[in-house]
């Protein structure tokens, strides 16, 4: 129900401002005040996401959550993203016409859950396919197309998507530029290498 409450608000609230949604709530009803969703975007199977507060969801995405999905604190998806938890293109390919009558487990299918580690950002028009886990702090590129397990703090690029780089590295040089921000940083991620 809570699903339908918050895909009507965002409904109504697109067409009376078309601006950010603030004020979503977690799975236990406990509200994120600092998390914001873009009425443009699409959430499919909305039970199925677990928010964390400071969460950043742009404009025209599309979410589908039906297997399950984390997106931890701090997270920013910018726009055009798309994140599934499932994948039937092979199951179609396979079974063709039959697949809408087709009984019993569909080979080919996909269906996992994904994780977005804490801090994490999605760059414009990434895929981030079903069973992906990315670590905390990591940047997606611009029409990455992300598969599998990412590390913590990668720099990830490419379709498929490949580590180019490390974030603590450049986050080393700003820090030493305001080192007033080391104690904020590493309240979240630990030490620098």
């Amino acid at each position: 129900m809570r699903a339908l409450l918050n895909r009507w608000r965002r409904s109504l609230w697109q067409a009376l401002f078309y601006r950010m949604v603030f004020g979503e709530r977690d799975a236990a009803g406990r509200a994120l005040a600092h998390t914001r969703i873009a009425p443009s975007t699409c959430i499919e199977g909305a039970d199925g996401l677990q928010l964390s507060d400071h969460v950043f969801i742009g404009q025209f995405n599309f979410i589908d959550a039906t297997a399950g999905l984390h997106i931890g604190e701090g997270v920013q998806v910018t726009n055009f993203v798309s994140i599934v938890t499932h994948s039937s293109h092979r199951a179609i390919r396979l079974l063709g016409r039959s697949y809408a009558t087709f009984d019993g487990a569909k080979p080919g299918y996909i269906s996992a859950p994904v994780h977005i580690g804490a801090y994490s950002f999605i760059g414009p028009h990434s895929l981030i396919e079903a069973g992906s886990r990315l670590g905390k702090g990591v940047v997606v590129c611009a029409y990455a197309q992300v598969r599998g397990e990412v590390p913590d703090f990668a720099i990830m690029a490419g379709a498929p998507a490949r580590q180019i780089g490390d974030v603590r590295e450049r986050d080393a040089r700003l820090l030493a530029q305001f080192p007033e921000l080391v104690p904020r940083y590493e309240a979240w991620a630990g030490r620098l290498p």
